[in-house]
């Protein structure tokens, strides 16, 4: 297990699914993952529901407003910032769009949520009360974020500009294709990839699991369905992608090996 006390600006720190059915939702993603859930710690949390490992809080879960009704589930990825009103504020300048906020989500922390030159939207969270994931790196834990975007080089000066963030471009293991990656200080902290055809642009979430297979077909039996076949990565990892019952996408994965 790795415990998690603080985040860089720029890392992702957050999990959020938004779906029609939240009760649905916890049942599906607590039988998946063996989550617990607890209301958020704010008494005007709406409803919002915190995923948690142990007592300690790995994902949040919430409703629909009333504006979203209709739409399929999504999760949202949030990114850490040291002060997310000078993040939101450089947003306009950088090609981006503040789509809410600044606001206080009580004494959990400050958050926006903006949405970039190529159209992904992601959310911005100061942590206070809640950093983000107090665990990583074991399952039931977010463990890889990607922006899914075909235009990746109009992207990456927009986060340079409003966090810092920088890239490096590697070959990709097993493949022929080049693989984009945000980093802090020099290290990979989140990743960039083109959608599948047809996806709009997104951030995306990648949930540790012991076994692949064992949990993508348990992911099935649930009620959700695998959207592309399961991937071996050669000294990266083993993947599986799916989509919840209401629609939401999201992806497994484990480690390699160790030799």
């Amino acid at each position: 297990m790795a415990r998690v006390d603080s985040y860089e600006q720029g890392v992702p720190s957050w999990i959020e699914h938004v779906g029609p059915d939240l009760d649905g939702a916890k049942r599906y993603y607590g039988r998946l993952f063996g989550w617990e859930f607890d209301t958020g710690v704010d008494d005007d949390s709406n409803g919002y529901s915190m995923a948690q490992i142990d007592g300690d809080p790995v994902a949040g879960l919430s409703g629909q407003q009333p504006y979203e009704q209709g739409q399929p589930a999504r999760w949202n990825v949030y990114l850490a910032v040291d002060d997310v009103d000078a993040a939101a504020g450089k947003t306009a300048e950088a090609g981006g769009t503040v789509l809410s906020g600044p606001f206080d989500i009580g004494v959990s922390g400050r958050m926006a949520f903006v949405q970039d030159p190529v159209g992904a939207a992601v959310g911005l969270w100061q942590g206070r009360h809640l950093i983000g994931s107090c665990r990583a790196r074991e399952p039931g834990t977010n463990g890889w974020n990607e922006l899914m975007s075909d235009d990746v080089g109009r992207a990456a000066p927009f986060y340079a500009a409003v966090l810092a963030l920088g890239t490096e471009t590697s070959p990709m293991p097993g493949t022929e294709e080049d693989y984009t990656t945000f980093t802090v200080g020099g290290r990979p902290v989140a990743g960039a990839a083109p959608p599948p055809d047809g996806v709009s642009p997104h951030w995306n979430a990648y949930l540790y699991v012991e076994d692949i297979d064992d949990a993508a077909d348990r992911a099935t039996v649930l009620g959700g369905n695998e959207v592309a076949p399961r991937m071996d990565i050669p000294g990266v990892g083993r993947f599986a992608f799916l989509s919840d019952p209401f629609g939401a996408a999201f992806c497994l994965m484990v480690d390699p090996p160790e030799e």
